[in-house]
């Protein structure tokens, strides 16, 4: 593989470790900001904890319209000043309006950057490693979750105010990001859409130095013709990929994945660990996460997307029966704990490895942004929907009865890879188009 490729690669999946960082960092000031601010549930779900993840809603639905036209680089530059001014603000808030302000602006940027990140890596990478590559975005979501977690707990005994060091110690790798992001290139996919064919040609022989860029322009051009620029995603003949894109979305999040994330210490608690053994199993789910991660990242382009989300459907289906069981029963000690772990690597290695990659695959060139827009939207619908509302279904209807409805969805999910999800691992952007169309 190219080493700029890979550098250039990566260098734009930090924006998913910026993403996980900030999605899951909340969890550890969960109790202490309720208990600081008096919220009820309801507030406190719906508006402290939950203002990120609308943020990032709208950062999804209108992610697609600078990623199209300022294009993929200087939206990632954008996303790295969301990020660090949301981290600054957030640490410094002293009620909970301005705190939730501060949770919405780095949701924008979380938002954005699952359109912009794995567009940017999909359309520089060869199809042979298009898989791995796209789903570093991934492995670097886990490894902000991991480093959120530990964070978390190492920040937990400094005090009162020990909640401002934990969401606001994201402006340093923020920061960090948004300097190294200025280093990469153009995606010249982009740049033909844009009809700047010398500015193409030039990454591209970077890209592919062995190969005449005039061949790639060719190939590429085949899905860019002029008329085809006023098209929206919602015509009738793009109906299978957004058809894909939506239920791929709507299925990661029924899971309760981000409901998990975000409560994983309350969870623990409920189950019957102290606050300090819950913050610790916490670290043991990042930890879990990452490895299952990596995994997935090393078969995602042996064994294809499909049958990743095979191992993952049935992980999730045994995992959520079981912690339903466990609530249900009561089960005491590490039982939780053991079958929560079973479940993230279920997701890791399933829907964590695949969801950006195959919605990043799907589209044709010209429509990739708005695609994954719509894919993204709504993703983060539900993740925002889904953890507002677990205080208040906790304290009503019970844990068990939760994960139940979250391991029935998870059935459905199997049917849907069984009978409607294309294999895309191995094959050109272009010719995946051709594929998917003609179904």
């Amino acid at each position: 593989m190219n080493n700029k490729i890979l550098v250039w690669s990566i260098t734009a999946a930090l924006a998913g470790f910026l993403f996980g960082f900030d999605t899951v960092v909340i969890s550890g000031a969960d109790k202490k900001l309720q208990l600081l601010w008096n919220s009820s549930d309801a507030f406190h779900g719906s508006v402290v904890m939950a203002m990120a993840l609308w943020g990032t809603v709208i950062g999804a639905i209108f992610g697609g319209v600078p990623t199209n036209k300022l294009g993929r680089k200087n939206t990632l530059i954008i996303i790295g000043i969301l990020y660090t001014v949301s981290a600054i603000g957030s640490g410094l808030a002293n009620d909970p309006y301005t705190f939730a302000f501060f949770r919405f602006l780095g949701g924008l940027g979380v938002g954005a950057s699952t359109i912009a990140a794995p567009a940017y890596i999909s359309e520089i990478a060869p199809a042979k490693h298009r898989g791995r590559l796209v789903a570093l975005y991934q492995f670097n979501i886990v490894l902000g979750i991991l480093i959120a977690f530990l964070s978390n707990y190492l920040l937990s005994d400094i005090g009162e105010n020990a909640w401002r060091w934990m969401v606001g110690v994201e402006a340093f790798p923020a920061i960090i990001y948004s300097l190294f992001v200025l280093i990469v290139p153009k995606s010249p996919r982009w740049l033909l859409s844009k009809f700047r064919n010398k500015e193409a040609k030039d990454v591209l022989s970077i890209i592919n130095p062995d190969i005449d860029p005039e061949i790639l322009l060719l190939e590429m051009n085949s899905n860019n013709h002029n008329d085809d620029l006023k098209e929206t995603i919602f015509l009738k003949k793009y109906r299978i990929p957004l058809t894909l894109a939506f239920l791929i979305a709507m299925f990661n999040q029924l899971s309760g994945i981000n409901a998990f994330l975000y409560y994983a210490p309350r969870i623990f608690e409920e189950a019957g660990l102290g606050e300090s053994t819950a913050l610790l199993s916490s670290i043991g789910i990042g930890v879990t996460n990452l490895i299952f991660t990596l995994l997935g990242v090393f078969l995602i382009d042996k064994l294809g997307r499909k049958t990743l989300m095979y191992f993952g459907s049935i992980g999730y289906i045994i995992s959520l029966s079981l912690v339903a069981c466990a609530f249900f029963f009561g089960w005491s000690g590490m039982a939780v704990p053991i079958f929560l772990f079973l479940f993230i690597a279920s997701h890791a290695i399933g829907q964590g490895a695949v969801i950006w990659v195959f919605i990043s695959e799907i589209f044709p060139n010209h429509l990739r942004a708005s695609g994954q827009s719509f894919g993204s939207a709504t993703h983060w619908f539900l993740a925002a929907l889904i953890p507002a509302l677990i205080p208040m279904l906790f304290s009503t209807i019970g844990a068990g009865v939760v994960f139940l409805f979250f391991a029935i969805m998870m059935v459905l999910q199997l049917l849907f890879v069984v009978f409607m999800m294309p294999e895309t691992k191995g094959l050109t952007l272009e010719e995946l188009t051709e594929k998917i169309l003609k179904k």
